[in-house]
């Protein structure tokens, strides 16, 4: 039960602040708004008035429309409402994500949205932020989630797409469009071809080279002056949703692979249907949360989705005060968003 002293409790609409009179990604629509990120189960339609990170403006307008009433702040930058002091904190997840911090009466608030702690260059990374309460995530909050090295990971990623691209087969990276796009971009080594993106991506690609992320240079799929050599050395970046559609015709003999952290599990490269599974999150894995939730120095975590239970159990254990709140987020890896992404014509 909600203590009336809470400065975020659980409502139908979503995650709300009494004193303050707004909501955290709620997913039902509300007067006021703080987004963390501007992924679909975070950022939805419907609010009256949006607060977000700077860099999250563009991809925030593309999908929920450019005439929403959005108000933005950069890192660091504190506004009052209603006596509640709120500022934004990188949380290191995709471009513009933000950990949004409440101060009031003497009592300070986190909540993180998504967050990983491996910086990746795409975004500004993760920050801890001293509070007395943390509300966390636990997408992958079991003990077996543990990323590898990055530098080892884009090893892998090359090897074998060099290894395609020297049988002259496409090779099809399928990964969520916004956020793991961009990093694969940023962590492949573009040298071993040329790379090629599907409708849902290029356009992320242009928000973030808008914030000043260097992507290297990337051609639309589906471009007519494409020619069968090019292909045949091609690197594809492609969201889930174009996995056995019509648009997967112009790669004949192509190899695939998925980039998720789900592919940490075995069998689930096989529930794919993939050659290959690369294990890439833009979640924090088992240790990270642990050490972010450590570094916040927060007494009471409350904790929203993923692994709840075990992630509560485990804080408990650590003699801090753990509960959960109930959410609708989910893993946008996997989830709606990429169901929604736009369909492109078969060759």
């Amino acid at each position: 039960m909600a203590n009336p002293t809470d400065l975020v409790v659980a409502r139908p609409e979503g995650l709300y602040c009494p004193p303050g009179d707004f909501y955290i990604d709620p997913w039902r629509p509300v007067e006021r708004a703080v987004i963390t990120h501007a992924h679909g189960d975070h950022a939805r339609r419907g609010h009256a008035h949006y607060l977000a990170h700077e860099d999250s403006a563009g991809v925030l307008r593309a999908r929920l429309g450019d005439d929403i009433t959005l108000q933005t702040l950069p890192y660091g930058a504190a506004i009052e409402h209603r006596g509640v002091r709120i500022s934004l904190h990188p949380a290191g997840h995709v471009l513009g994500s933000a950990q949004v911090r409440m101060e009031h009466g003497g009592r300070v608030w986190v909540a993180s949205g998504d967050y990983k702690l491996d910086a990746d260059g795409t975004c500004a990374p993760f920050e801890p932020v001293r509070c007395d309460t943390f509300i966390t995530e636990s997408t992958f909050g079991l003990p077996i989630y543990r990323w590898p090295e990055q530098a080892a990971l884009w090893a892998e990623v090359n090897a074998w797409w060099q290894a395609n691209a020297a049988e002259g087969r496409p090779s099809v990276l399928f990964c969520y469009a916004f956020g793991k796009a961009q990093r694969i971009l940023q962590g492949v080594d573009a040298g071993i071809g040329p790379i090629l993106v599907h409708g849902a991506v290029e356009p992320l690609n242009a928000a973030y080279r808008a914030a000043g992320v260097a992507l290297p240079p990337t051609r639309h799929a589906t471009d007519a002056g494409l020619d069968a050599a090019t292909l045949r050395q091609a690197l594809v970046l492609a969201p889930p949703s174009a996995q056995g559609t019509p648009w997967m015709r112009r790669f004949p003999r192509h190899a695939d692979a998925f980039a998720s952290g789900w592919m940490r599990l075995r069998g689930t490269r096989r529930r794919r249907g993939v050659d290959r599974g690369f294990v890439l999150s833009d979640h924090a894995d088992w240790p990270g949360l642990q050490a972010a939730i450590a570094a916040t120095g927060a007494g009471q975590v409350f904790v929203t989705h993923g692994s709840v239970a075990v992630m509560v159990r485990w804080l408990r254990e650590q003699g801090l005060d753990a509960q959960a709140f109930r959410t609708e987020y989910g893993d946008e890896d996997e989830g709606p968003a990429d169901a929604a992404a736009p369909a492109e014509p078969p060759p």
